[in-house]
């Protein structure tokens, strides 16, 4: 007898993404699907818009053999179960099927994992379609001139009724488990799949964003295919004169009548600088990072910490895009420093090549830097951070 109770019927959607292929046109040393884009995996960009999306009810990912350690490094944070796929797309598709057939889904996205720009709107429009038909697939028209040939042209193609079809796809699982099961080698769609078992697919509205990443260059037109928030930071410093013929700041070793006191070097303009950079991440102050009741940072060159808040920066697959400095003080003299403290930040941040500024102020005389008790600084640093596609 079939138990048709409805604790047993199937339910739910599930998000299968594929990520076993070579991606030997994609060029490097690993696979494309674990290369970086904004600071984080081609193949945790889409698991994470499914784990987001309130229609997706779990989300499973088949990678080569030998590869589920690193992708499950790569999503530790996400809620994925994670299979092993096959010498195919297509044999990866019915192995991540059968591992998900046992928690009885009613739907299933299968998703390609070089598709990284995956918005929640399309998801929306994919599970949309599949309230009409028992198979969903997003596809843009062919808007280019297209043309037959080998080395000269021979005719004209018609674009009508033309697309370019993307993913994620949508089908009722269990039809399109059946399907897979019998189908002929070598299929690489699966609304193809579906649809050559005799069922229908319908069409809906895809994303240009949604682009498949296959070559080199690819890489660099998904970056600038993604949202960025901009984001600032302040940062303040004040250190008290002592004894020394030197102070730092920016930098740079500038000979004074007197030193600064401070745990570290005592370099006040790149500790507010620090500070503004770690304000713009919201990843607390200096002195969380850098505690001054650790010896480690007794006399510490302040470039050390400049550059590590620029590596946070970089590991979220940020960058640092303008810096703006004051330094208050009566003495020494900034201005035959500048260009020196301008070329020395421009070092520390290399890889993020900002717009810089350094100035300088007095007080007129009032406060303790117009008494030249010490030296104030104050910053601002502006970041770009790549953020989560959510149209």
């Amino acid at each position: 007898m079939i138990n048709n109770s409805p604790e047993n019927r199937p339910s739910g959607t599930a998000a299968l993404i594929v990520a076993a292929g070579k991606s030997v046109r994609a060029g490097g040393d690993i696979p494309k699907q674990f290369r970086r884009l904004g600071g984080k995996a081609l193949v945790a960009w889409a698991a994470e818009a499914f784990v987001r999306h309130p229609g997706v009810d779990r989300v499973h990912v088949v990678v080569a053999p030998g590869q589920r350690e690193q992708l499950l490094d790569l999503l530790s944070e996400l809620p994925v179960t994670v299979g092993e796929g096959g010498a195919t797309r297509q044999a990866s598709v019915l192995n991540g099927l059968r591992q998900l057939a046992g928690s009885r889904p009613a739907s299933v996205l299968v998703h390609d994992a070089a598709r990284p720009l995956l918005s929640g709107q399309l998801i929306d429009r994919v599970l949309a379609g599949l309230r009409e038909a028992p198979g969903s697939c997003p596809a843009l028209p062919v808007v280019d001139s297209l043309r037959s040939g080998a080395e000269t042209i021979e005719g004209e193609v018609s674009r009508d009724r033309l697309w370019r079809v993307q993913t994620p796809q949508g089908f009722d699982f269990a039809l399109l488990l059946q399907a897979h099961e019998t189908a002929a080698e070598g299929a690489t769609d699966d609304a193809e799949v579906l649809r050559a078992a005799g069922h229908r697919v319908k069409l809906v509205e895809g994303d240009a964003r949604a682009m498949k990443v296959t070559l080199p260059e690819d890489f660099e037109m998904a970056e600038r295919l993604l949202d960025w928030e901009t984001l600032s930071g302040t940062g303040y410093d004040v250190h008290r004169f002592g004894p020394g013929d030197h102070v730092w700041l920016c930098g740079i070793k500038v000979p004074h009548i007197a030193g600064l006191l401070g745990h570290s070097d005592a370099d006040v303009g790149l500790h507010a600088l620090t500070d503004a950079i770690l304000g713009a991440l919201g990843d607390g102050d200096i002195g969380a990072h850098f505690p001054p009741s650790d010896p480690r940072w007794k006399g510490a060159s302040s470039d050390r910490f400049l550059a590590h808040a620029a590596s946070l920066v970089q590991a979220a697959g940020g960058r640092i895009v303008h810096c703006d400095i004051t330094l208050i003080c009566e003495s020494p003299k900034v201005g035959p420093h500048r260009e020196a403290m301008v070329a020395r930040i421009a070092e520390i941040l290399a890889d993020h090549q900002p717009r810089l500024s350094v100035k300088a102020t007095t007080t007129e005389g009032l406060g303790f830097t117009g008494r030249r008790e010490g030296i104030a600084a104050q910053a601002i640093a502006t970041v770009k951070l790549p953020c989560w596609i959510s149209k």
